[in-house]
């Protein structure tokens, strides 16, 4: 008799509770990948904010250009990839550096560089999963842009206003005001404002933060206001662990004190690392597939759309000019036209369905955007 229940209890119980359980065992088996793209100009601590994020050592190879070389330098890319494992999870890391950029005496072409990388990407990508072997895809697409701006100016500046305008609809930027322990609390309040201010002006969209589902606790809704009031993060990197008060902190001497890289008080540098890894990198990815990468699709489609109905109309023309003596040219020639047209016909609802999609999710985000208070 005092099986009877346990008999009852699995017999109605039916096992697809399990299957968040094996999406998380085949997630970990196949590890992660996070293709992150840092571009401002030297001096601004990008290597060793990276370097403080990760905790790895990126850089070490680098080596310094000469005066000479800084005159005439121009902005490359250079893609550095780190394993990370932490507790059984493994995270497959890619920055993609622009040196370079802004160092030039021109730099009206420094954001060319960045967009056609990340076109590149997206193009890649297309291609591979247009093919026939779709299984073992590499992404290696920009899921998140980390674009400084340095401590000493008023605002952004028009080069900084040109790649961020060029970037915005590729890419989910993040803007991090560097070395900010240049600036006291009130200097990092005015220029944050002044630099959201700037966006706004331009009609700039940086990286927009998901709305709290409804049953999230009050302790995650309250970090989550608290990130989206941080923007931009106003960070100090630093790779040196000092002996404070007895404490071992991450932090920069000066002759006036010590400045804690992980104290909330003194950098959003915890902020940053939170936001980026801890709880909306996934976020990042899928904005990056739902939004940008559909839309570079859509554009694809289009294209090749056109191309297809220029084709058509070529093979309408050869077909006139044809004579009537050519009878098996002429059926072979309404044979590729009925062809060509199927395709188009095919691929036109294709970019209905595209634009439709995005349309919906502009207006979710339209919504999403009108709901939100500002704090």
């Amino acid at each position: 008799m005092s099986k009877t229940p346990s008999f009852d209890k699995d017999r109605d119980y039916i096992g697809f509770a399990t299957l968040p359980e094996q999406v998380h065992r085949k997630s970990v088996k196949r590890g992660f990948e996070f293709t992150l793209m840092v571009v401002g100009e030297s001096g601004l601590g990008k290597s060793t904010l990276i370097n403080s994020l990760f905790l790895g050592d990126l850089y070490k190879n680098r080596q310094m250009p000469n005066v000479e070389e800084r005159i005439e330098k121009t902005t490359k890319v250079e893609k550095k990839t780190m394993d990370i494992e932490e507790r059984g999870v493994r995270l497959r890391l890619t920055v993609v550096d622009t040196p370079g950029f802004g160092d030039a005496i021109n730099c009206e072409d420094s954001w060319r560089v960045c967009t056609q990388y990340i076109d590149e990407q997206f193009r890649q990508y297309f291609t591979d999963e247009s093919g026939l072997n779709r299984r073992n895809i590499q992404d290696n697409r920009v899921h998140c842009c980390l674009y400084f701006v340095p401590p000493w100016g008023h605002s952004l500046r028009q080069m900084d206003l040109d790649l961020i305008r060029r970037l915005h609809r590729k890419v989910n930027i993040v803007l991090v005001i560097g070395k900010a322990d240049c600036l006291n609390k009130q200097e990092v309040r005015k220029l944050k404002e002044r630099i959201l201010q700037d966006l706004e002006d331009n009609h700039i969209q940086l990286y927009q933060f998901p709305e709290c589902d409804s049953d999230e606790d009050e302790d995650f809704k309250q970090q989550d206001r608290e990130l989206k009031a941080s923007i931009p993060f106003a960070v100090v990197g630093s790779n040196t662990i000092l002996e404070v008060a007895g404490k071992k902190v991450r932090g920069r001497q000066y002759p006036w004190g010590v400045v804690n890289v992980e104290d909330p008080e003194h950098s959003d540098f915890i902020k940053l690392r939170t936001f980026l890894i801890s709880t909306h990198m996934q976020d990042l990815k899928d904005t990056t597939q739902d939004v940008h990468y559909e839309n570079f699709r859509a554009q694809c489609i289009s294209q090749i759309s056109q191309h297809a109905l220029r084709e058509r109309g070529k093979l309408k023309r050869d077909s006139i000019s044809s004579t009537n003596g050519f009878d098996a040219a002429i059926s072979e020639t309404d044979r590729l036209l009925l062809q060509k047209d199927e395709e188009i016909r095919r691929m036109q609802d294709m970019l209905t369905q595209m634009q439709e999609k995005l349309k919906q999710t502009h207006l979710m985000e339209m919504k999403k955007n009108d709901s939100v208070i500002d704090v």
